[in-house]
């Protein structure tokens, strides 16, 4: 797995500068420190939804870009790296969609060249993560992925900690169906 540039908090700084520039050292100092803390687990949640590592690296910058342009807001929360999952979630929500109105499109102008798989191990399962409704996608990438509780599922998603239950329960379901295995249940939901 290629390194992620950490010292691009400077960068996206600079990009956004124009758009809405944070006034104070405090306010610079403390994007960038959301920034450091949230790159690499924005990368992995962007890639995780996407099923595309380029994807989900640039999702997760612009999501930290979009975070800068509002940081009188977004600093101003208990939880500003909810905020930027959230907005994240939601780009890679579109994206997804976009990939599959252009499938559409390529369906109706006939069959690509066959690819090659990247990880055959796991691209069955994470291909049958990604065909999951959003909001249950986005439970088990959280869930599984990040390690979050439901709590903070249920937070960034901006639902109750019963809809994440019922949703991840859900998508177990779904996953064992697609998958040929046994339903597994999570005591920890």
């Amino acid at each position: 797995m290629p390194a992620v540039n950490l010292t691009g908090a400077a960068g996206v700084c600079l990009a956004v500068t124009m758009i809405r520039p944070v006034e104070n050292a405090a306010g610079k100092a403390a994007f960038e420190a959301l920034y450091r803390r949230e790159l690499i687990t924005l990368i992995a949640l962007g890639t995780t939804m996407t099923g595309d590592r380029t994807l989900g690296a640039d999702l997760a910058y612009e999501a930290m870009v979009r975070a800068y342009g509002n940081w009188v807001k977004v600093g101003a929360m208990d939880r500003p790296g909810a905020w930027v999952r959230r907005v994240l979630i939601n780009l890679a929500i579109d994206a997804c969609r976009k990939r599959s109105r252009e499938a559409d499109v390529v369906a109706r102008l006939g069959p690509l060249p066959a690819a090659e798989p990247v990880d055959p191990s796991g691209a069955h399962f994470w291909a049958a993560v990604r065909a999951l409704p959003e909001r249950q996608r986005a439970a088990v990438v959280l869930r599984y992925i990040e390690d979050m509780t439901l709590l903070d599922i249920a937070d960034v998603l901006g639902v109750t900690e019963g809809t994440i239950k019922t949703s991840l329960f859900k998508a177990r379901r779904t996953l064992a169906k697609a998958l040929g295995t046994e339903e597994v249940i999570d005591d920890h939901d």
